[in-house]
């Protein structure tokens, strides 16, 4: 089995459009959630008033595709195939990885649950409004695997390419799928990460009709969560086998030691603390550690009632007694929830933190939930960097995704 490194990271989020805007942003705990957008085909007829009981949540602002991208990618592509682009060109820029592999032996898989919910939703207005011909590109921009397909057309990669559609742990299980290729040696390097574009007025109001969207702001584990708050992004890490990484001298800013997943088997939205922790069980197992090297978690940690209790609970079932006293933080509260790619970003965020050994804080929160037992980190960053780290994804359907992970020392 090969050895798995992240060698090279590129984003667009809420909190920052290149790696530095976000590294900043996430280890000063800078929120990028802010007011909604005006909605013009609000059926109210008030752009302003959207009808929707909450009125804030995390947008990546002033993105311009003309800046980054070609009339033709622009034109074919719906909003989150262009952030897809956008984070892996920063990724392939930053590892400097594709001269030293075939492009037949890379893979490039993505995480992304709902496509292109923009054009989707405008060309459905217009046929059913004005009865009007839709747009002949209508079925590549919103395609769930447009983004893969792009990434590979630019960068010349002929190796295995697909898209994960398992709704919030799509980018972790992307992430853990080209982890797995890598160490079996199907790949010898991959492009892999999550993007997402939902924020429009149909999705917004169907997850409004869940009433699991927080009408003030995501505060997970807090003891007055009230909620998640939807957002968008797109993530995406190098994967590399350690020989190569070693060969050219690149830079590795973690190991991928471990990935483990799991169903619920229970609820479509109901989560089941078991199955949670069935997943990271699997996922120290498959790095051949124990539960004693955690030392940070990157949560799911959504900020509703239901999910925070039942990850609190999955952590205790794993852990035991020392539960309370691993740090762990949600950075959901900086970039909300961009559902497929939000695994990929919180990837990336635990890749910085243990990388510069810093854990960042859970921001948001006052007071904990005493009830949940847990070290939440508050107020400033903890400086350490911990044996093992781990990152959850927990999704709707009871699909569960967990990677571990280890920092780089030579």
């Amino acid at each position: 089995m090969n050895r798995v490194v992240v060698t090279g990271l590129g984003c667009i989020t809420p909190i920052g459009k290149t790696l530095d805007e976000f590294r900043t942003s996430l280890f000063a705990g800078v929120s990028g959630i802010g007011p909604l957008r005006a909605f013009p085909e609000a059926p109210s007829g008030d752009p302003l008033n959207p009808n929707l009981r909450f009125t804030r949540y995390a947008e990546v602002k002033d993105f311009d595709p003309s800046l980054f991208l070609s009339s033709g990618q622009i034109v074919s592509s719906d909003r989150s195939a262009q952030f897809a682009m956008l984070a892996a060109r920063q990724a392939v820029e930053h590892s400097g990885f594709l001269p030293a592999h075939s492009t037949e032996s890379i893979a490039i898989i993505t995480g992304c649950s709902t496509g292109g919910r923009s054009s989707e939703e405008q060309e459905t207005g217009r046929l059913y409004n004005q009865n009007a011909r839709v747009h002949p590109l209508t079925v590549i921009r919103t395609m769930s695997s447009a983004g893969a397909s792009y990434i590979a057309t630019e960068h010349g990669i002929t190796g295995p390419v697909l898209n994960i559609s398992t709704a919030c742990s799509s980018g972790t299980h992307a992430i853990g799928l080209a982890f797995q290729m890598v160490r079996s040696g199907m790949a010898t390097a991959a492009i892999a990460g999550g993007h997402e574009a939902p924020l429009t007025l149909g999705f917004l109001r169907a997850w409004d009709s869940m009433r699991v969207v927080s009408p003030t702001q995501c505060r997970p584990f807090s003891a007055d969560r009230d909620g998640m708050t939807l957002g968008e992004g797109s993530a995406t890490l190098i994967l590399e086998t350690l020989e190569s990484a070693q060969a050219r001298n690149a830079t590795i800013y973690a190991e991928i030691v471990g990935f483990g997943m799991s169903a619920d088997a229970h609820h479509i939205t109901q989560p089941k603390a078991e199955g949670a922790a069935a997943a990271i069980n699997r996922a120290l197992s498959d790095a051949n550690a124990s539960p004693e090297e955690v030392g940070y978690i990157n949560a799911h940690g959504t900020g509703t009632q239901v999910n925070d209790t039942v990850e609190a609970t999955a952590i205790h079932q794993v852990f035991g007694d020392r539960a309370a006293h691993i740090p762990v933080s949600s950075t959901k509260a900086l970039h909300g929830h961009s559902i497929g790619a939000t695994g990929a970003i919180e990837a990336l965020a635990t890749v910085l933190a243990l990388h510069h050994g810093q854990l960042p804080a859970n921001v948001g929160v006052t007071q904990i939930d005493p009830a949940l037992n847990l070290d939440v980190i508050l107020g400033t960053n903890r400086e350490t960097k911990p044996k093992l780290a781990i990152s959850n994804s927990l999704a709707f359907g009871g699909l569960n995704a967990v990677l571990a992970l280890r920092p780089w020392t030579t």
